[in-house]
């Protein structure tokens, strides 16, 4: 048992994710599907067994590598055969509510998902990459007490299909979905996907596993394990699995170097401590084959960002033989968050300690704050509206 886990916990959580069928008389949403499930209801719905491995991969290709959403713009399909599919399928992606764009380039869009649940997704575009963060769940269970996100209750685990639906909803934006016949362009608009949008990713194992599993898929969307990135707050018995299943890049949402102020930022370290965290962290880049594991780490003045606290950071990553990047998080405030942002000079030099002890230290330049865009501050608009209300309400003495 790793040390601050409590005996016979389980390690994920019993969360609803809807069924991926709708209901009676409604069609089969193929996207999300993996290939093997989708080859079972291909046939389960008239698909001649010796044809489906080959059908399976024609309306893969158009789904995920063309983006296309109507069976009858599938033309390498018998015209009998796509009206067939037609009847019994359909090829869904989460509804854009709002998009809004910050004065800095970065897209934050409202979507909303199966039951009218909403989740956000930013888009962060760079000279030499464009990111996409994408949320695994409504809302999160973890109430990392730094995040806004945490503040929202969970809800439900996102489907498979939900998750990919991010990626493909993002790219119908960026109108970047290639056409068939035409040179392949290497230069990409979505190229990077970092799973740091709302809920923790290892809370919904299966579903990132699949949906990531097409978004590396080499018939479809055809991104580098190497640019996906997976942030966890440490779910530990899921890291290895993590590592053998998906193989992507690993962070890590560290911000604190004791345990004594872990438990009150990320509380899920009660559960699984630093050491025990530690421990799985310097076996993940032998087993996924990936450079480095990322610390993320927020700094917030007064709190975590002291010279001690730098100083015992590079000793838990040299004590444990982790390779690592550090990658510091200027703090982004929201609206009652009860932490300050650290100064600049205080991060600065809390940097330069550790690019001297021989790791990158990269402090990241805070983007679409002007949006409520920015790390740690995603949260449903209708869960901040609800919440505004309730507030009004106490304060004219009607709650």
């Amino acid at each position: 048992m790793t040390a601050g886990a409590p005996k016979n916990a389980p390690v994920t959580q019993d969360v609803l994710t809807l069924p991926r069928k709708l209901p009676e008389g409604g069609k089969i949403n193929l996207v999300g599907l993996t290939r093997e499930k989708m080859r079972e209801v291909l046939i389960e719905h008239g698909t001649p067994e010796k044809q489906a491995k080959m059908r399976v991969g024609q309306i893969w290709q158009w789904i995920y590598q063309w983006g296309v959403r109507d069976f009858s713009e599938m033309t390498n399909l018998a015209k009998a055969y796509r009206a067939e599919l037609d009847k019994v399928f359909s090829i869904e992606i989460p509804e854009v509510v709002s998009k809004q764009v910050s004065a800095d380039g970065t897209r934050k869009y409202l979507v909303k998902i199966a039951g009218g649940h909403e989740v956000e997704v930013v888009y962060i575009p760079e000279e030499d990459r464009g990111t996409l963060c994408v949320s695994s769940q409504v809302g999160c269970t973890l109430t990392c007490s730094f995040c806004h996100t945490g503040t929202q209750k969970l809800v439900r685990n996102l489907t498979a299909g939900e998750i990919i639906g991010q990626v493909m909803m993002a790219r119908d934006d960026l109108e970047e979905w290639p056409t068939p016949g035409a040179p392949k362009d290497e230069t990409r608009l979505l190229s990077n996907i970092v799973l740091m949008g709302m809920g923790e990713p290892l809370y919904n194992f299966d579903n990132v596993r699949d949906a990531m599993k097409i978004a590396m898929d080499a018939e479809g969307i055809q991104l580098s394990r190497r640019r996906i990135t997976l942030s966890t707050s440490g779910v530990v018995p899921e890291i290895a699995r993590t590592a053998e299943e998906i193989g992507c890049q690993l962070a890590i949402s560290f911000h604190a170097t004791t345990d004594e102020v872990r438990d009150v930022l990320v509380p899920i370290n009660k559960r699984w401590n630093i050491d025990a965290l530690c421990q799985a962290l310097a076996t993940y880049p032998k087993a996924s084959n990936s450079e480095r594991i990322t610390f993320e780490y927020v700094m917030l003045d007064g709190v975590n960002d002291t010279d001690e606290d730098a100083h015992r950071l590079i000793a838990l990553i040299r004590q444990h033989n982790i390779p690592a990047k550090i990658n510091l998080i200027p703090f982004n405030e929201w609206p009652g968050a009860p932490y300050k942002r650290s100064s600049n000079n205080r991060i600065r030099k809390f940097a330069d300690i550790i690019y001297k002890a021989g790791f990158a230290s990269p402090i990241r330049t805070p983007r679409g704050e002007d949006i409520m865009a920015a790390c740690g501050q995603l949260k449903s608009a209708t869960e901040r509206a609800r919440k505004s209300k309730k507030q009004i309400e106490a304060e004219a003495g009607l709650g």
